[in-house]
């Protein structure tokens, strides 16, 4: 699964990278620990420009009776994500980006899980692929949500988890935000593990482990 992840840029590095012109979001503040049940910048398309907004992590579908099993919808399994319920109308109508310059998972080392950094070599950021959908509270509350889909690890991640977050190559944002592409064999396409040699991973401390720190000793090296 994904679990937690890093956004380190400033809020203009983010609008220029996305191509965003304006946005309601207010100050950002670099975030070096995201983890679930978190307000996330999630970049959706209106059908004429990009929009950049902030999401709670862990979807809840608009049909849900209780906004509690976002805790359970943090990841999408994209192999499985034409059929599932929750996700079979919005991953054709309700796709999103994620944006991160990092993530972390866990490496099970004879005696310890030792938690890694994952990054581009560039240290770019990118774009992980979401869903999104809007959940209604009984006195007429929205909240909206999301979750980020996973695919099989790619040579790098396997030694360290059974799982990695899709990472959509750039060319291929503009098709995953466009709402009128529906066709299942074309977006299923860009559901596949980036490739492993663009990406590296590092050992950090385990302080990430508490989602209480939140400082740029999170993705220091050790």
């Amino acid at each position: 699964m994904c679990g937690r992840y890093t956004i380190t840029v400033s809020l203009e590095e983010l609008m220029l990278r996305y191509w965003i012109s304006s946005t309601n979001v207010p100050y950002h503040q670099p975030k070096y620990n995201v983890a679930p049940g978190q307000m996330v910048f999630a970049i959706v398309s209106d059908g004429t420009q990009n929009r950049l907004g902030e999401l709670k992590w862990g979807l809840v579908p608009s049909w849900a009776d209780s906004p509690k099993v976002g805790n359970k919808m943090l990841n999408a399994r994209s192999e499985t994500v034409w059929e599932k319920p929750a996700f079979k109308q919005l991953i054709r109508r309700k796709r999103c980006i994620i944006p991160a310059d990092g993530f972390y998972e866990w490496r099970q080392d004879e005696k310890d899980k030792q938690p890694m950094r994952i990054v581009k070599r560039d240290r770019k950021l990118f774009s992980m692929a979401g869903l999104y959908d809007t959940w209604v509270s009984p006195d007429g509350i929205k909240l909206s949500t999301c979750t980020i889909l996973t695919t099989s690890p790619n040579e790098l991640m396997a030694p360290i988890h059974n799982r990695m977050p899709v990472i959509l190559h750039e060319e291929h944002e503009a098709m995953w935000l466009n709402r009128s592409m529906q066709d299942q064999q074309q977006l299923h396409a860009l559901l596949t593990p980036y490739p492993s040699e663009l990406l590296e991973a590092y050992p950090v401390g385990k302080t990430v482990g508490s989602v209480a720190n939140n400082d740029a000793s999170c993705i220091a090296p050790i």
